[in-house]
């Protein structure tokens, strides 16, 4: 079985083609086709509300090349959904349906609830019997999962991300809103409390970090990173620590919002696991095609 997902968001647009594999109750998600283009719809939308027109010629374009692919690989079946930047868009949902028309492509545009709970089955996974805050920074919102052990214990999404510009006051008011929601649920979750952070940025951060231990890094140490890179300014970010065009001028905004959450929620560790949307998106594609909920999946690397 091959399955596809595509995860349209506000700073790059990803498609993931996967062969599932079945081993007795072993279920692997081998990796064939991994594709990121950095289309940033955000740039436009919170901006001027909408989906520039040239922005609009791109993204058809590059959805006509993941259907071809899609058709290519032979999938038998694709999930295809977009976020916060399209959510927003005053066109957003006229330009998913000319894609459906156009390309025999479906889009579903969904709300941040939803996916907060798509992108938590990919998170699950690395989850024990600790409590957790989930911290997944976008291109245009924000979204906190909590989590005592496997469980779920409330979700909410924010409108504060790398691509959305916010003046400082209004970045202080939407920290402050984190802070007022985290206290009321204080008391369903016990300290000490671990973060999840996933998205490309944090993915980075971990990257450079000298002090990887177990997947995670230290709120000390995603301090002195984050100091360390906002040393560069943007063309050295590109040339010297090798950053793409459009991580390196959003790295810095992102990095904030990782630190401000984990200081908000008292959280000296942050875990990255090195999952996102797009890997949540395939274990609910899957769990639908089998009538099933899983647990656990291994993913595999192209070889």
């Amino acid at each position: 079985m091959k399955l596809a997902a595509i995860d349209i968001g506000s700073n790059a647009i990803r498609l993931q083609i996967i062969r599932v594999i079945q081993e007795n109750d072993l279920v692997s998600f081998k990796k064939l086709e991994y594709l990121r283009f950095p289309l940033r719809l955000g740039k436009d939308v919170f901006k001027e509300g909408k989906i520039g027109a040239t922005t609009q010629q791109k993204f058809e374009k590059l959805m006509r090349i993941f259907k071809l692919l899609m058709d290519l690989y032979e999938v038998d079946d694709y999930i295809a959904v977009a976020t916060s930047a399209m959510r927003e868009a005053e066109n957003g949902t006229s330009i998913v349906q000319q894609i459906a028309t156009y390309f025999n492509l479906k889009i579903d545009i969904i709300a941040g609830k939803v996916e907060a709970e798509m992108l938590s089955k990919a998170i699950v996974p690395y989850l024990d019997d600790k409590n957790y805050i989930h911290i997944d920074v976008g291109g245009g919102s924000t979204e906190l999962n909590l989590y005592k052990g496997k469980e779920k214990i409330n979700s909410q999404s924010f409108k504060v991300g790398s691509v959305r510009q916010l003046n400082a006051s209004d970045r202080k008011d939407k920290f402050k809103k984190m802070g007022e929601w985290m206290k009321l649920e204080e008391n369903k979750l016990k300290k000490p409390i671990i973060a999840v952070g996933t998205g490309g940025n944090i993915n980075k951060l971990y990257k450079l970090s000298r002090q990887q231990r177990n997947n995670s890094v230290s709120l000390t140490e995603l301090s002195a990173l984050r100091m360390y890179v906002k040393e560069f300014d943007y063309q050295k970010r590109i040339n010297i620590l090798k950053l793409n065009p459009d991580r390196a001028d959003v790295i810095i905004p992102a990095s904030e919002i990782y630190i401000e959450v984990m200081k908000l929620a008292g959280a000296d560790q942050i875990m990255v696991p090195g999952v996102g949307l797009k890997d949540g998106l395939l274990y609910t594609l899957f769990e639908k095609t089998i009538g099933e909920n899983i647990q656990n999946v291994q993913f595999l690397e192209q070889f």
